[in-house]
């Protein structure tokens, strides 16, 4: 049993950001651990490293000193709406995607924490996109209130409610939700805590 301080080493990109700040995380780019336990999927970056809450639920997880290695993924193409979606047709500007690379490494995890915003439709459009092409559990984290019925819908599996067989779209699961994160905010230690709950649960459950 350690006694006193545990020093982490973090390796929080894999290349140089790019605009102010120099050397902060921006898009496309990964901050990788040891062992590929946890993954925290970022949308995009802001005018900070990465979009809060994804730094601050990244840092409470291992502040927290939970026993299992944590990354964070900006993703290339975090913003908007994929293609094909029913809002698609209104959004002006880059769609959300992922790359094959992107997939790599997501798929590498155990489970990945999915952090998306506060419109419904997109927040399910994104977490059905990135499961239909990722194998992998999944912490759903959302500002709005969103439930396993929502996703399950559209043909997301989920721990709780499963679609037909005939109607199931994805190849990873969401296994928790946590709403209620106001995207570019500090969660409360309330909120924190439950994504640490949630995400200690699911590992538990791959030992």
């Amino acid at each position: 049993m350690p006694i006193g301080r545990v020093t982490q080493v973090v390796d929080c990109r894999e290349s140089m950001g790019m605009g102010k700040g120099g050397g902060l995380a921006q898009r496309g780019t990964i901050s990788e651990c040891r062992y590929p336990d946890v993954i925290v999927v970022a949308m995009s970056p802001g005018r900070r490293h990465v979009t809060k809450p994804v730094c601050d639920i990244t840092s409470g997880l291992r502040r927290e000193g939970v026993e299992f290695s944590v990354s964070t993924l900006v993703l290339n193409a975090g913003a908007g709406v994929p293609p094909g979606t029913a809002t698609a047709a209104a959004v002006t500007g880059a769609y959300f995607g992922l790359t094959d690379r992107e997939i790599r490494q997501i798929e590498q995890h155990k489970v990945a924490i999915l952090h998306h915003g506060n419109v419904r439709s997109h927040v399910v459009a994104k977490v059905r996109f990135i499961l239909e092409h990722c194998d992998v559990d999944a912490v759903v984290v959302t500002q709005v209130p969103i439930d396993y019925e929502d996703l399950a819908r559209v043909g997301v599996k989920t721990a709780t409610v499963m679609p037909a067989p005939e109607d199931v779209k994805t190849k990873g699961t969401v296994v928790e939700i946590v709403s209620g994160i106001t995207r570019g905010q500090t969660p409360t230690r309330e909120k924190l805590a439950e994504v640490i709950t949630a995400v200690n649960r699911v590992m538990k459950m791959k030992q």
